[in-house]
């Protein structure tokens, strides 16, 4: 049974869908009882960092979820939800977030420089960042298994994770920066992607979550 944190800000709808199309049994919920006595957790997450923190925090999720990581559950944050894994974000002003993986979220930079050999000069980045895009890994992590680097995810985002430990970046991605798209320590993951919007690749990896 997963259990998808509704804390009122994401439409959950797609997840739940893909979730049970991999073989789930999913309850989507807002109490924090039933958080707290989860033994897998699910946190999507769309939009501002800042509202939706505020949000989980008001309804006691955040708490409740921390304790069910405690006790051993799995946590999983996807996209913003996995940004609330960190310590902080500072979209529109400084948000302290969950504390379970050491780190930041700091917003895509305007411009980057070229690579080495490049005489462009700065070029301009798209943000939000959308669309299709690479994930890159050494193939040894069970959340990613039978999953090749190199593959292509579906990325909608503006601020990305600095975790402050190397260890606990799974993949990453390269968009005028390389940043890390899956996380992870002991007991916790983050997804920047959608998996869920992610066709088979993103089944895979909800498959291989559903496993472990």
């Amino acid at each position: 049974m997963i259990t998808m944190i509704d804390y009122g800000g994401s439409n959950l709808r797609s997840a739940q869908k893909a979730f049970e199309f991999a073989g789930g049994r999913v309850q989507v919920s807002d109490d924090p009882d039933l958080v707290r006595k989860a033994d897998k957790l699910v946190l999507p997450g769309v939009g501002a960092f800042g509202a939706g923190i505020n949000a989980l925090r008001g309804r006691y999720l955040d708490q409740a979820a921390l304790e069910a990581v405690k006790r051993g559950a799995l946590l999983l944050g996807i996209c913003l939800g996995m940004q609330f894994l960190l310590d902080e974000s500072d979209e529109m002003g400084q948000h302290r977030g969950m504390g379970l993986i050491p780190g930041k979220a700091t917003r895509f930079p305007k411009t980057v420089r070229p690579g080495e050999g490049d005489d462009q000069g700065e070029q301009i980045l798209k943000v939000p960042h959308m669309g299709w895009n690479q994930i890159e890994h050494d193939q040894t992590h069970p959340l990613l298994a039978k999953v090749p680097s190199g593959c292509h995810t579906y990325f909608v985002h503006s601020y990305y994770c600095i975790p402050e430990h190397d260890a606990d970046i799974i993949a990453r991605t390269e968009y005028g920066i390389r940043f890390a798209s899956i996380i992870g320590r002991d007991n916790v993951y983050g997804i920047q992607f959608h998996p869920e919007k992610s066709q088979q690749h993103g089944l895979d990896i909800i498959a291989n979550y559903l496993a472990m």
